[in-house]
């Protein structure tokens, strides 16, 4: 994997700052603002923190493909933290999360006031739990954002398709709408500054994007998929083969 490019220390430092910057302005917005709002403007104000909290880092944020209106639960490759910022930031979901991220101080509070649903990965039953949830939520209009994948890979290929949550698609009959990331910068089309796997905490993930030159997320909306007259397995493997096409794997 080809090391990425990197700014000077001064930019690298600034840009933690408007990230801690950030970081509280989002703190204040949960505290003070969102408890007297309706969820659809609260989604507002994340897609808006997203898009100012990408700029703070340093990375460029490209849009391609046309989002569904109306319901919809979208399906994701995983490569890094920065996925949930770049998915909001084109369309603001509630997302389905690892329990773990609730536990981080203050930015797991943050995460669960943008109405994060959080899943117990290591308890199989607690999978139904959460498309009960998931399914509930879809019924009720709102747009659910998952990672099939169940973890992070390196962005060079995708790990197989867990179909446990796609449930709720096909028991409420809503579409599924497929989205491929892709992280570049100025030396790499797969940047290795993004990627957040293996041993890596976050504070190193963190170090690397902010030293990263010209890292670059594109959200790529691919054509919804009805689930109709499909299973939970078919409508991964299909959501798997589109987003694999479109990242030309």
């Amino acid at each position: 994997m080809t090391a990425p490019a990197r700014v000077g220390l001064p930019l690298a430092v600034w840009r933690l700052v408007c990230c801690l910057g950030m970081v509280v302005r989002g703190l204040l917005t949960c505290a003070f603002v969102f408890p007297f709002l309706v969820s659809h403007r609260r989604m507002w104000h994340v897609g808006v923190f997203c898009r100012h909290m990408l700029a703070a880092l340093g990375l460029r944020l490209v849009f391609e493909g046309v989002p569904h209106r109306g319901p919809v639960l979208l399906a994701a490759n995983h490569v890094s933290w920065l996925d949930i910022l770049a998915i909001d930031a084109a369309q603001p979901a509630r997302f389905v999360s690892k329990a773990d991220i609730r536990r981080w101080p203050l930015i797991g509070w943050m995460v669960a006031c943008g109405g994060t649903l959080f899943i117990e990965r290591e308890r199989k039953r607690d999978a139904m739990r959460v498309v009960h949830q998931v399914a509930e939520a879809l019924q009720q209009g709102d747009v659910i954002a998952m990672f099939p994948e169940g973890t992070t890979s390196d962005g060079h290929g995708l790990l197989p398709f867990h179909a446990n949550l796609l449930q709720a698609a096909v028991v409420t009959h809503t579409p599924v709408q497929p989205i491929a990331l892709r992280f570049s910068d100025d030396t790499s089309p797969v940047s290795a500054a993004a990627a957040y796997i293996g041993d890596m905490n976050l504070i190193e993930s963190l170090w690397a994007i902010v030293c990263a030159r010209g890292l670059t997320v594109t959200v790529k909306r691919l054509p919804v998929r009805p689930v109709e007259g499909l299973d939970r397995r078919e409508v991964s493997e299909l959501v798997r083969g589109d987003i694999a096409a479109a990242l030309g794997l």
